[in-house]
């Protein structure tokens, strides 16, 4: 079933499952990575997510992974914990940012 989702699709949903109840205190830039896919990143601050393609010029947090990982990850398959712990998905910056992803997007569109 995840085969069927595409990067493009996640930088697109990404915003309409964000929680801005979870970042009421939080401006922070995510880079996403991906070994074998285009880099995109999400900004967010004031309560407002932005998911745009491309490199940030400054990122609190980098993760680096290939788009199957972020795949899993991203539809609920595999947890991000699980990811790291398996040397799957590697983090930069401000790591404990990474602990935040899941609260700050639902894995199911509103």
């Amino acid at each position: 079933m995840s085969a069927s989702i595409t990067v493009e699709q996640i930088i697109e949903k990404l915003p309409a499952r964000f929680n801005p109840e979870q970042a009421a205190d939080l401006n922070a830039t995510f880079q996403f990575r991906l070994s074998d896919a285009a880099p995109f990143y999400i900004h967010i601050n004031e309560g407002q997510c932005r998911a745009l393609k491309g490199e940030h010029d400054d990122p609190t947090i980098t993760l680096l992974m290939d788009e199957a990982t972020l795949i899993r990850v991203v539809s609920g398959e595999q947890d991000g914990m699980s990811a790291f712990m398996k040397g799957q998905l590697r983090a930069e910056g401000n790591v404990m940012l990474a602990t935040r992803l899941g609260k700050l997007f639902s894995m199911r569109s509103k």
